[in-house]
């Protein structure tokens, strides 16, 4: 999932960028953080269009409260695959460029949560699976983050997760172009995200952006990563 806006959530002012250094975690820490600020209760947001809580953002919060009353909610999932090498990483794929919804963006495996998930935790390692060959034995759920709302409709819970590294993945074709890995230090430094402008029927709204190397992380991507920031790195 990518093209995007703010999180459901307490976030800073999104207006203003950041450059404040992050104190450096190790792998140990990073994951010994996340299993004790995150669980597994599902957010009444993901499926209640009346919870929006203000992002921070003016233009966003406007946005969003047009979409909830213009659109039903679509409820997605996502894993946020952390991958537990020497430099931990982050597993990311590019959408095929042949699909009608975002071609080409970056994006985490994920998708619609379907009635025959048990949860958003299995709506997220079933399409990791399907979309990247990324089996259920090398991953190791942590928790979920908070509900991330789109001006699409879609109400997103990202599952952060540590991924054995010895992993072999098989990409389908009929859903991404490919699947790689950014260093996860690279994406918790506040300096790297970079802020945009959109304008949504003559609002101004802001969105983040972290570039790597010839990568374009944005949007509902990017911002997910914030949030994944501020759970486990900024407080």
């Amino acid at each position: 999932m990518t093209e995007s806006i703010l999180k459901i959530g307490n976030t800073p002012d999104s207006s203003k960028g950041s450059s404040q250094s992050p104190k450096l975690l190790g792998p140990g820490e990073f994951f010994a953080r996340a299993r004790a600020r995150l669980n597994f209760d599902v957010p009444p947001g993901l499926a209640d269009a009346s919870i929006l809580a203000p992002s921070g953002d003016f233009g966003t919060d406007q946005m969003l409260q047009i979409i909830a009353k213009e659109q039903p909610i679509r409820q997605a999932a996502v894993l946020i695959a952390v991958v537990e090498r020497d430099l931990p990483t982050v597993l990311l794929t590019t959408r095929a460029r042949h699909l009608i919804d975002h071609p080409g963006q970056v994006s985490f495996p994920g998708g619609k949560i379907d009635q025959n998930d048990t949860s958003p935790l299995e709506a997220a390692l079933r399409e990791a699976d399907e979309e990247i060959g990324l089996e259920r034995e090398f991953i190791e759920p942590l928790g979920y983050l908070d509900v991330y709302a789109t001006g699409f409709g879609f109400r997103i819970l990202p599952t952060l997760a540590k991924v054995r590294p010895d992993f072999e993945l098989a990409i389908n074709a009929t859903e991404v172009d490919d699947a790689f890995e950014v260093p996860l230090a690279f994406l918790m430094d506040p300096n790297n995200h970079k802020q945009g402008t959109k304008e949504f029927r003559g609002i101004k709204r802001y969105f983040y952006e972290m570039p790597y190397e010839q990568r374009y992380i944005w949007g509902a991507t990017a911002g997910m990563l914030r949030v994944l920031y501020e759970r486990i790195y900024a407080s």
